[in-house]
């Protein structure tokens, strides 16, 4: 994945990672509140020894100081020191547990003694601290004393620790620290958000913009068509809303459909998909209309002999057709129907056969094929999905090309490259693809603006907007019957 892949996967997934980002910190807030707080106090204690007051004896007396404190420093969690302090606060704890609590340190290049202690109880944390120091002054001087006995001028202990800074009572506690807890838990959320964001990407198969199907194959793309949650009430967008973006993205269809497969004089192409509901029916068809529409003689046949729609997409009679045709029970000229007020015939499927794949791959199918090339300027094939069924692939392979549509969002990696295998495998040309249900928002949203598309237009603007089903399927049928026959 590349940076823009990046800013596109935290852009599609914001809101999980924002999501993930409050429930860390309300986890860390809630975790650091059931915290019972911990107050900390300190004590210093400070060593020094007697000398003469030379300047001599005053160096060695601090380099002795120094060295001392170091032993004096292990001495603080000693037995010896704290059960003095256990017996005169009457602590219900051991020296061991006591230990625990209590932690000694020494500033550099000084001969200071810390003794910090820890305590869900401040006032007891400042009596312990406090206490602790008296007591290891006490010990100290016992045991660094030259002889036992009475202590004179002689037998004195040239060490001396005070007691310089006793332990004062804590008002804020060290422990939770609640704004580190929740900096952290924000963190954790935010890292956890990116991170799942980032594996659904990777393990997300489905393609959904342009990119996706460079990532697979060096086809061209040759249009984008967006989603409409209308289509389903209004399968003819150019002829029920000329001025609608989508319709405009069909005219864009034609004309890059001039620039396929130049080589080829005959301009036929097998309409298909990888899997079923990804829109090739509805995409021939306003294909159809749109090449009709610059003045091109146009046929649009559906050869999906399994499931036929063209017929109920266009409002015509299906009930004879190719399959009629193909038999030799019907004539071109019988089962071919005229549409509109422009040059567009269409061939309905006619009834389901039990033979669907004999029948588009015999020689009848191809002598049809011969004799519409000849008598139309373009002819658009609606076949069925490729994956399901060998049907298009032996169509595509009689006819020359195929246009393949792919669903955004719907269609996957593997389907797709299913659906170029399975054109390969009979050495059938695939002439290019349409990504149809391209979103409108988002980061693969298909923007119009930025190709220029529907200036002054909008579904809002549009007449055919306000049309119900009923009027979209009344005005096909009207322009099916402005004409009949070839």
């Amino acid at each position: 994945m590349e940076l823009h892949d990046y800013i596109r996967v935290l852009r599609k997934s914001w809101v999980t990672i924002v999501a993930l980002t409050l429930v860390g910190i309300g986890v860390a807030a809630a975790y650091a509140l059931l915290q019972t707080p911990n107050y900390s106090t300190s004590a210093k204690v400070f060593v020094s020894t007697s000398n003469s007051g030379s300047v001599s004896e005053l160096a060695q007396s601090n380099n002795f100081s120094q060295q001392r404190v170091k032993t004096y420093t292990s001495l603080v969690t000693t037995p010896m020191v704290l059960l003095p302090v256990v017996d005169e606060l009457k602590l219900d704890l051991t020296a061991g547990q006591l230990s625990r609590l209590v932690t000694a340190s020494v500033a550099p290049d000084t001969t200071l003694i810390e003794i910090t202690v820890g305590n869900k109880d401040p006032e007891l944390a400042a009596e312990i601290a406090t206490a602790v120091s008296e007591s290891l002054t006490l010990i100290v001087q016992s045991i660094d004393s030259p002889a036992a006995g009475i202590e004179t001028e002689a037998t004195a202990s040239p060490v001396r620790l005070t007691l310089v800074q006793p332990a004062t009572v804590p008002q804020r506690p060290v422990s939770p620290n609640v704004p580190l807890y929740i900096a952290l838990g924000a963190l954790v959320g935010l890292a956890l958000g990116v991170g799942l964001a980032v594996l659904r990407e990777m393990l997300d198969t489905r393609i959904r913009n342009e990119r996706d199907v460079q990532h697979i194959t060096d086809v061209p793309i040759i249009g984008g068509i967006v989603f409409d949650p209308k289509a389903k009430e209004r399968p003819l967008i150019v002829q029920a809303d000329p001025h609608s973006p989508r319709a405009e993205s069909f005219r864009t269809l034609r004309t890059n459909l001039q620039f396929l497969d130049t080589d080829r004089t005959r301009r036929m192409f097998v309409v298909t998909s990888s899997i079923q509901s990804e829109g090739k029916s509805t995409t021939a068809a306003n294909l159809a209309i749109a090449v009709a529409d610059s003045g091109a003689r146009v046929l649009l046949v559906d050869a999906d002999l399994r499931r036929p729609k063209v017929a109920d997409y266009m409002g015509i009679e299906g009930a004879v057709g190719l399959t009629d045709l193909l038999i030799g029970r019907a004539e071109l000229q019988d089962v071919v129907q005229r549409w509109g007020r422009n040059n567009l015939f269409v061939l309905p499927a006619g009834s389901v056969p039990p033979n669907p794949s004999e029948l588009l791959g015999s020689t009848a199918m191809v002598s049809t094929i011969e004799e519409l090339g000849r008598a139309f300027d373009v002819v658009l094939f609606d076949a069925p999905p490729l994956l399901p069924v060998t049907d298009a692939a032996v169509l595509t392979r009689s006819v020359g090309g195929a246009i393949v549509v792919v669903s955004a969002g719907r269609a996957h990696r593997a389907h797709l490259e299913g659906a170029i295998a399975a054109l390969a495998n009979v050495d059938a040309q695939i002439s290019g693809i349409v990504l149809t249900m391209l979103p409108t928002k988002g980061p693969d949203a298909y923007g119009y603006g930025r190709y220029g598309y529907g200036y002054g237009y909008g579904y809002a603007s549009s007449a055919a907007e306000t049309e119900s089903p009923r009027s979209a399927k009344a005005a096909a049928k009207a322009a099916a019957k402005n004409g009949v026959g070839v």
